[in-house]
């Protein structure tokens, strides 16, 4: 039997107009009583604040999120890195954004190197690094995904890998946005398969290379609306990689809301919880529910993100309890 995974909350789940402190924070994930720890990378100017108060609410942070430039965030990231040992945690999650500090793209030699460095770095002082798949960073070229964690492992290393699906899936039947991940032609032709009911899907791809060490759960919609309540960095309406997993209340989202548009998603973090289940070798650890307030998210939703969180979180719980007895009486599990 498969080794229960740990469920966390990402730690960004108030809106500007929730005064709210790090202190209110531990105590609402603490007071929920569905998460095992808190997601956070803190920054370095509130690291020993956010160690009081996990050591105070018993909340343990084990797992922490940061985005990093080439370039420019270099001797940050290891600071990151040390802080993130000195607060507990087992895995670094990394956002590699797209382009380096002069504007240029970064290449996959340049994704090795970085991976390979700070797997070296986390082997010596004790905590695991993990690449993701995000938006605006060099993984949301789905392509580059397998040949870096094959050129990182040719090197006797393993690679360690953050499978946010999300990312994937606000882009079923969106164009614009399969351009921006370049595969819009593979996608036409089947090459590249986002829906994850649909074989030779993506997310059934990378949990076969045995690499998801960490899955994040949020919730989109297939060709979302954009955040028509926050403007992005482009200066137009949030992407859209955020969708309630609650009916929303009248006036709490922008635009209409059908529950049938939130499968693709559960199927997803399914299909990573059904992988876990039935390989020994997994090396999930931890999966977190990943609702936030940026403008390509939730940023100025009359939702609370936390209540979205913990209805996640206690949804995960009971489909990993249904499938866990279905595997013990015998029942094939779909994989």
């Amino acid at each position: 039997m498969a080794k229960d995974f740990l469920l966390g909350c990402h730690w960004r789940t108030a809106q500007p107009w929730e005064k709210t402190n790090i202190a209110d924070l531990f105590l609402q994930v603490k007071e929920s009583g569905v998460f095992d720890y808190i997601d956070w990378m803190p920054r370095p100017d509130i690291v020993d604040e956010c160690i009081r108060c996990s050591e105070r609410y018993g909340v343990p942070i084990h797992t922490g999120t940061f985005q990093y430039m080439l370039g420019r965030d270099d001797a940050l990231l290891e600071l990151d890195m040390r802080n993130a040992v000195r607060a507990g945690l087992k895995v670094h999650n990394m956002m590699i954004l797209t382009y380096g500090a002069d504007g240029h793209e970064i290449t996959d030699d340049e994704i090795v190197f970085c991976y390979l460095r700070v797997a070296d770095l986390g082997a010596r002082i004790g905590v695991t690094p993990a690449f993701e798949v995000h938006a605006e960073c060099w993984s949301e070229q789905f392509k580059r995904v397998r040949p870096v964690a094959e050129r990182v492992r040719a090197e006797g290393v393993a690679f360690n890998f953050t499978m946010d699906y999300s990312h994937c899936i606000f882009k079923i039947e969106n164009p614009a946005e399969q351009e921006i991940s370049r595969v819009r032609e593979d996608v036409d032709a089947g090459r590249v398969v986002l829906d994850p009911f649909a074989p030779g899907n993506l997310a059934d791809e990378w949990l076969g290379m045995n690499m998801v060490i960490f899955a994040q759960f949020r919730p989109v919609a297939p060709n979302g609306p954009p955040n028509l309540w926050a403007i992005g960095a482009a200066g137009k309406p949030g992407r859209g990689i955020q969708y309630p997993f609650l009916p929303p209340r009248p006036g709490e989202f922008h635009s209409p809301w059908h529950a049938y548009k939130l499968e693709a998603s559960k199927e997803a973090i399914r299909k990573a919880m059904r992988y876990h289940l039935t390989h020994a070798e997994s090396p999930l650890r931890f999966v977190n529910a990943e609702m936030i307030n940026l403008p390509d998210y939730g940023l100025n939703a009359r939702y609370s993100i936390f209540e979205h969180n913990a209805a996640c979180a206690r949804w995960i719980r009971a489909t990993w309890a249904q499938l866990k007895a279905m595997h013990a009486a015998g029942i094939a599990l779909e994989v």
